[in-house]
């Protein structure tokens, strides 16, 4: 079956919007990945088993899944940008509370703050994306993505030398990174209502303002929809797997130190951003469906070479395979966006914040399987996880600008 996209009349995209709202993912996402950054330090300091390492992971993700699609479906109706900046209080509040956090309790609360945080930027962030892309929606969402993936791979980078030397306490120095993020916010959102503006009036690259386009009905395109959401579900249970026990992984088998594991895991995660880029950029020219596959076969290979690698090609594989399965987000996103035009913070809603939480709940099962069958064999069984990405065949085909 084909599915016929709408195509952008604006083709330049507005881009001290996207470079702007990139910096502000990152720094988003740079105080969510400071949460793994510092497993090694609380499972020391709080005697954790690996249970309830997962247990954290599962509190942040459910709270940042919970509420975006909640928050995606109603700013569709209704934009709110200005509400990045609540959500950034709130992951705020919790990156304090999680510095100064006295027992576990408290840092599941100081987890929950920071997801409830992210749940409410990445619809609107995603949205103002989109809306800022002037058409050409790959490279819009791989600029976003660049941001965050370059903040989700510096928290354990900056852990290695900032907070491993300096303890827990030294999570609150990076209070600055969320009031620098406000600021950006503040700006970006004035910027996007003036882009909006200029839309409602016809003068976004001298063109016409394009007739809105009525979504089909869900029930239409529910399987497809269900399918993205599971194909991203097994690219974040993997990444789970990683976030939260690779640096455990490194210790346990190769002996490694802590600063060691953490920078490993730093090449793993920074890996995302080229993939992020490279996959928005060309699922442009040669489509979604290409690009999806490729993420799939490509990275299977690897993943079920890992467990079986020395450490030289551990490291040499994860970012392999994290470049890889990175490329496929942005075209998940945008084939999804294409399949319900004009539920932009609905997707976001639903692909940020499902498809995470499903990814926290995996890293609490592999938590409990790991402290029960070790941390090894939890890698050797996730190296299986991609093959889910087969579903991709029962994909419909999008016919999209440019491709026949």
């Amino acid at each position: 079956m084909n599915v016929t996209t709408p195509v952008g009349v604006a083709r330049r995209a507005t881009m001290p919007v996207l470079i702007a709202l990139s910096v502000t993912h990152l720094l988003n996402d740079l105080i969510q990945s400071l949460i793994p950054a510092i497993y090694p330090i609380i499972k020391t300091a709080y005697a954790l088993d690996f249970g309830q390492i997962g247990l954290i992971t599962l509190t942040f993700q459910v709270s940042a899944s919970l509420l975006q699609p909640l928050v995606g479906f109603y700013t569709d109706k209704k934009p709110m940008p200005y509400s990045m900046v609540v959500g950034m209080g709130f992951s705020l509040f919790g990156l304090v509370g999680l510095a100064f956090a006295s027992s576990y309790p408290l840092l599941l609360l100081g987890a929950a703050c920071v997801g409830i945080g992210s749940s409410i930027f990445h619809p609107e962030a995603t949205r103002m994306a989109r809306n800022a892309s002037g058409g050409q929606h790959g490279l819009a969402q791989g600029i976003f993505q660049v941001g965050g993936q370059t903040g989700g791979a510096l928290g354990p980078l900056l852990a290695a030398f900032i907070i491993v030397p300096n303890g827990q306490g030294s999570l609150a120095w990076f209070s600055a990174a969320a009031l620098i993020a406000m600021v950006l916010m503040i700006w970006t959102a004035g910027q996007s209502a003036l882009v909006g503006m200029r839309q409602v009036h016809g003068k976004v690259a001298g063109a016409a303002v394009p007739t809105a386009i009525p979504a089909p009905p869900l029930a239409s395109v529910a399987p497809a929809v269900a399918i993205l959401i599971i194909l991203l579900f097994s690219k974040n249970a993997y990444s789970a797997s990683f976030s939260s026990f690779y640096t455990f992984y490194l210790i346990g088998k190769f002996g490694v130190s802590v600063q060691t594991s953490q920078v490993m895991l730093f090449l793993f995660l920074g890996s995302s951003a080229a993939g992020a880029l490279f996959g928005g950029m060309l699922g442009d020219r040669i489509g979604r469906n290409k690009i999806i596959w490729f993420s799939i076969l490509g990275a299977l290979p690897f993943t079920l070479a890992l467990p079986y690698t020395d450490l030289f090609w551990t490291g040499v594989l994860t970012v392999i395979i994290n470049l890889i399965m990175s490329s496929a987000f942005a075209a998940i996103l945008i084939y999804a966006m294409e399949l319900l035009p004009g539920r932009i913070g609905l997707v976001g809603g639903f692909f940020y914040g499902l498809s995470f939480g499903l990814g926290g709940i995996a890293a609490a099962l592999l938590g409990e399987f790991a402290d029960q069958l070790g941390i090894e064999t939890i890698y050797r069984i996730c190296s299986f996880l991609p093959a889910i990405g087969l579903l991709a065949w029962f994909l419909p085909t999008l016919r999209e600008p440019g491709h026949s």
